[in-house]
């Protein structure tokens, strides 16, 4: 018995209705505006008082903050964090590498550098090396625990010196300034490196070790090379943080710093205020110009990561798989 076959003059079937408009309602969000009201309110407060308050005296403001002092107390906080920067880069470089070493001495003192200097406030640590002289009131060359080692054998009053300096003379407010920063610097950069030493494959430095690569070149040229995408950006925010530090070097004092000229001149004029203000002014200035310095920095060694190198990696693939060039 065979199935009934359909008739060659039966009706079409009716076209399929299109689905009705969907009608969005737009979901309302009255907290925005309200917050957006009282954001308003607070800022034209703000510049109400900025334009009304005479305490700023913005005249004698803008007249003492580009004096030749100010100038150089500038030039001064750019030096010294340049300089107190470079030399806690790499001194953290050396401290991070001793801390990822197999050799338990170099682990343990990394480790020792890293727990002291991180815990004393770099105020306080300014404040101790200004008054390295209490300790040492001069540095001398020569045979060490000399004097032990002449009574050992019998030798009164026994020097074998060579020469010294003053240590007033050595560590002036400047070098204490850049020894400072730059130690308590070292212990926070030496963190940063090992993370991002830690970040880079295993694989990649024994890849590096079986072509014949030592272990420094390894280091130097496939392990840091990759590890700056993961140190560059705390990197920039230390940055940052070691140009504000500069204020604390008042306290050593370092004449030539920019915060210590612009309180010089306001506790001079009895105009403490204004020139407070002018300090938050040079600041921001600074730290936009790092800010701008730091983006450009990630940009070129992130190159690769992120949602602009995964298009690229997906460009590439797409482009391999039907046998042309990536565009």
């Amino acid at each position: 018995m065979t199935a009934p076959t359909p008739s060659s003059s039966s009706a079409p079937l009716p076209a399929p209705r299109p689905p009705d408009p969907i009608k969005a309602i737009p979901v309302r969000h009255p907290g925005r505006w309200v917050a957006i009201g009282v954001i308003a309110l607070i800022g034209a407060m703000f510049l109400h008082m900025l334009l009304t308050n005479s305490a700023f005296q913005w005249q004698f403001m803008f007249q003492h903050m580009f004096t030749p002092p100010v100038l150089r107390g500038l030039w001064g906080t750019v030096s010294i964090t340049v300089c107190s920067m470079i030399i806690g880069v790499l001194l953290g470089i050396l401290v991070a590498v001793a801390r990822l070493s197999e050799n338990p001495i170099l682990r343990g003192t990394s480790w020792a550098y890293t727990w002291f200097f991180r815990a004393v406030p770099r105020l306080v640590l300014l404040a101790v090396l200004g008054n390295l002289g209490i300790l040492w009131p001069r540095l001398e060359f020569g045979v060490p625990f000399d004097r032990w080692i002449g009574a050992l054998f019998g030798i009164e009053n026994a020097t074998w010196r060579v020469g010294g300096i003053e240590t007033r003379a050595l560590l002036s407010g400047f070098a204490v300034g850049v020894l400072g920063l730059a130690l308590s610097e070292a212990a926070y950069m030496a963190e940063i490196v090992r993370a991002g030493m830690l970040s880079v494959e295993p694989g990649q430095q024994e890849a590096a070790t079986a072509l014949g690569m030592s272990r420094f070149q390894a280091l130097r040229r496939v392990v840091l090379p990759q590890a700056m995408r993961v140190i560059i950006p705390p990197t920039g925010n230390e940055t940052i943080a070691m140009l504000k530090d500069t204020s604390l070097l008042i306290v050593v004092p370092v004449t030539t710093e920019l915060f210590f000229q612009l309180d010089a001149i306001g506790k001079r004029t009895f105009q403490i205020f204004p020139m407070y203000v002018a300090a938050i002014l040079w600041y921001l200035f600074l730290v936009s110009l790092l800010l701008v310095g730091q983006y450009f920095l990630e940009r070129h060694f992130g190159r690769g990561y992120g949602r602009a190198g995964q298009a690229k990696l997906k460009l590439k693939g797409l482009a391999a798989e039907h046998g042309g060039e990536p565009m």
